[in-house]
């Protein structure tokens, strides 16, 4: 067990203090090598098992969204030794290519895990995981927890401000860190080849915003990449090649490249096992960016507790701070990939929610998107840079009816948001959308299944069940009449 502090998680029993000899790298590489899921606060492991079952459920409902029939046709057809498998369609591949795929497959509906500032962890860390664990041979679900937890913790540990990334995706460097550190857990390397991954991951970190600023495909294939690049650091430290060794602390590793000299190294290490970060981890209530949770539910809000009917709404007004409005303050147009435009707006976020009084998976398809591009709802709705709005998931919320009648709603913190979490019917509501939503069905016993698998992954013998219960019986080969890639 452990207890909550406002900083984190902590241990109820002491570890024993670190070695005053060891830098941070074999500090981390040894959390992560050593660590075992009995020494793991229950809250922690809890919120592994609900990253687990999120991405499951991403990953099934995303499985035919834009790029992943070409993606998958182009892995299958790259081949390679059988080492695991897709989820959804059951193909074997190589490890990497397997990540690749299940990584973009689960963030494709950006439904996803994610933290504070666009920290992608799940559809990265679970993949890579998956795969490593499939390439050993299996291991039991006691150890992937294991894996999961001192995974996301790595990731959270190596996560930095929205000042200190200047633009870059969290996802593709943060997210590479502990993608790799479950991966290399999943795979049972020990802690000099886990810090042998981690170091090689540490010279593979990039990705841009400009990725989503542009609504580009790129989103969900620097997922897939990050998870990819995770497995091939694990295999090639397994194989004995090597990385910087003070990739953490050297004169131009992470603290000084990335944290812009405002960590110290030691910080990335600091009550290691005995202080998680997890709690910064937050779920989505509806199927959008993250910084459109708070828009969207203030629109439903005012539709319920304000009594607004939507034909009467004459103007609404949304004021953003600063990285939230360069991320999805801008005007609204379909395009050429309507979903991700969609997803990434304020502007259509909340008219979708007031037009429709909902934020559903089916609201984000392009038909429906482009339907609602050309209501009068959009043309209604305005979003605003507010300088005094400071919070990262901040908003206010202003609607004005045509009879005189206004609404007003300011949010510090949005839905999922630490300090504002979903109840357990809203995370299994989430669930539920996505099996629903899935392009190719699950069997009734696989979601029983899934369901319990990822309440208590300790009963689970061999972690590859998951993959298997994954796996649609209603798939088809890519190419064939049905794939989506035909």
């Amino acid at each position: 067990m452990g207890n909550t502090t406002a900083g984190g998680v902590e241990r109820d029993r002491p570890l024993a203090p670190p070695d005053p000899a060891l830098g941070p790298e074999e500090r981390i590489a040894r959390f992560v090598a050593h660590t075992r899921a009995a020494e793991i606060p229950a809250e922690v492991l809890g919120t592994a098992h609900q990253v687990l079952r999120t991405v499951c459920g991403t990953a099934v409902a995303g499985a035919a969204q834009d790029g992943i029939a070409e993606l998958r046709q182009l892995v299958v057809t790259q081949g390679g030794r059988a080492e695991a498998r897709s989820f959804v369609h059951g193909d074997q591949l190589p490890a990497q290519s397997a990540a690749l795929l299940n990584g973009s497959m689960a963030r494709a509906l950006d439904y996803c895990d994610t933290m504070v500032p666009g920290l992608h962890l799940g559809s990265s860390v679970v993949p890579a995981a998956l795969a490593a664990a499939e390439l050993r041979g299996g291991c039991t679900g006691d150890e992937f927890l294991a894996a999961l937890a001192v995974g996301l913790e790595t990731g959270v540990r190596f996560n930095l401000t929205e000042e200190q990334y200047g633009g870059l995706d969290p996802t593709g460097v943060a997210g590479l860190m502990g993608a790799t550190a479950a991966a290399a857990r999943a795979a049972g390397l020990d802690a000099e080849r886990t810090l042998h991954a981690l170091a090689l991951s540490f010279n593979r970190c990039a990705a841009s915003f400009q990725s989503n600023v542009d609504a580009s495909l790129a989103v969900r294939l620097i997922q897939g990449w990050t998870a990819a690049s995770a497995v091939q650091s694990v295999q090639f430290a397994r194989a004995g090649l090597t990385g910087p060794r003070h990739f953490v602390a050297g004169p131009f590793g992470y603290a000084r490249l990335y944290a812009r000299g405002e960590r110290s190294a030691e910080s990335f290490a600091d009550r290691l096992g005995r202080h998680y970060g997890l709690e910064g981890i937050f779920f989505k209530k509806y199927p959008s960016c993250g910084l459109t949770q708070g828009i969207t539910e203030s629109a439903l809000l005012a539709l319920s507790e304000g009594s607004v009917n939507a034909q009467e709404i004459e103007r609404v007004d949304v004021f953003l701070p600063d990285f939230a409005f360069k991320l999805i303050g801008k005007p609204f147009e379909a395009g050429t990939n309507p979903r991700v435009n969609a997803q990434f707006s304020a502007q259509y976020c909340a008219a979708n929610a007031l037009e429709r009084g909902s934020a559903s998976l089916k609201h984000f398809e392009p038909e429906q998107v482009t339907e609602l591009s050309a209501s009068a709802m959009i043309s209604r709705i305005h979003v605003h840079f507010d300088p005094a709005l400071t919070g990262h998931s901040a908003s206010r919320f202003e609607l004005r009816t045509a009879g005189g009648g206004r609404w007003v709603r300011t949010l510090e913190i949005g839905p999922g948001y630490p300090g504002n979490p979903l109840t357990p019917e809203e995370h299994l509501h989430g669930f539920d959308d996505c099996v629903g939503y899935a392009p190719w069905g699950l069997r009734p016993e696989q979601v029983r299944d899934l369901k319990r698998m990822t309440a208590d992954l300790a009963e689970v013998r061999d972690v590859r069940a998951v993959v298997s219960a994954l796996i649609s019986p209603s798939a088809v080969p890519p190419g064939a009449p049905g794939s989506r890639a035909a």
